[in-house]
């Protein structure tokens, strides 16, 4: 197995998505990049940490590469607004990817070359390739939110459109 961590805006949003992923074994969302330990979501929401959304991805290689994570992750939200996802708006929304290995860095950077040098997007991306961080687990609250909130507004309006997409673009990857 390996590990991917990538921040995409609300952790709720990027954990439905990629749990839906054959070869995805966990997703669990989190904070990662900051200065503070054991942050809280509380404080995550003051803005002032420096601490970033994400999920830490664990998945087999064999199943799916690292750049079909990308693929996903750069479709299904907006990599082009700093500090931002539609919204939410603040620090902790940042587009990012915590490579794990160079590999990674490479792959990262070269994919975003390649959304920006193709016009994929109507503004550069600004996704910041980052190296690995110490990752804190979110609340218990956090895990599997959508699944057990569908009917939650948020999950209704923000986060079932991205599992939607995901169902329709990339129906080959479900599992």
């Amino acid at each position: 197995m390996q590990t991917a961590v990538l921040g995409g805006g609300c952790f709720w949003c990027t954990e439905a998505v990629f749990l839906a992923l054959r070869g995805v074994q966990s997703v669990e969302p989190g904070y990662c990049g900051g200065h503070v330990d054991h942050p809280t979501y509380e404080q995550i929401c003051e803005k002032n940490t420096g601490h970033i959304e994400v999920v830490r991805i664990s998945f087999d290689p064999q199943a799916i590469s690292f750049q079909t994570l990308l693929d996903v992750f750069f479709a299904t939200h907006d990599p082009t607004t700093p500090g931002r996802q539609g919204n939410d708006v603040g620090p902790q929304y940042q587009s990012a990817i915590f490579y794990q290995d160079q590999a990674q860095q490479q792959a990262a950077v070269q994919t975003i070359e390649r959304l920006n040098q193709d016009g994929s997007y109507a503004a550069p991306v600004c996704t910041e390739v980052l190296p690995a961080a110490r990752f804190w687990v979110a609340e218990a609250y956090h895990h599997n939110f959508f699944a057990r909130n569908p009917g939650q507004g948020y999950c209704q309006f923000v986060v079932a459109p991205k599992v939607q997409k995901v169902q329709g673009k990339f129906a080959t990857l479900l599992k």
